[in-house]
């Protein structure tokens, strides 16, 4: 079973994420800061990474940054308010990123990129 890292502040959006990852079979573990993030991505090793890039404590591009020094092979995908800085998405994907999803975002276009980015 794969194991999926959602590292998302907004309840509503972890839990609608979450609920929909777990019914297509995925393992989920959900955190809502990024101190909490980096230290899930060293402790459980998932097979994916959903982030959102305005985080408490650290931020997605921060995250991003360790999760690429540290376990390079492991995919990223990027969730973002419509209308946060460009540059940062931009960043996101110079830093390796699989994908980039804008919020709001249907759920099953995310299952759907979830699962070529496991592919």
């Amino acid at each position: 079973m794969k194991k999926i890292l959602i590292i998302e502040d907004d309840r509503l959006i972890s839990s609608l994420v979450q609920f929909r990852l777990k019914k297509d079979g995925y393992d989920t573990l959900l955190v809502q800061d990024g101190n909490e993030g980096v230290k899930a991505i060293d402790s459980w090793l998932p097979d994916l990474i959903i982030t959102d890039v305005m985080m408490p404590f650290k931020s997605g591009i921060e995250i991003i940054h360790h999760a690429k020094k540290n376990h390079p092979d492991t995919p990223i995908i990027v969730l973002s308010s419509l209308g946060e800085e460009e540059q940062v998405v931009l960043e996101a994907f110079n830093l390796g990123v699989a994908d980039f999803i804008p919020k709001p975002f249907n759920p099953n276009e995310l299952a759907i990129r979830v699962k070529r980015v496991l592919r």
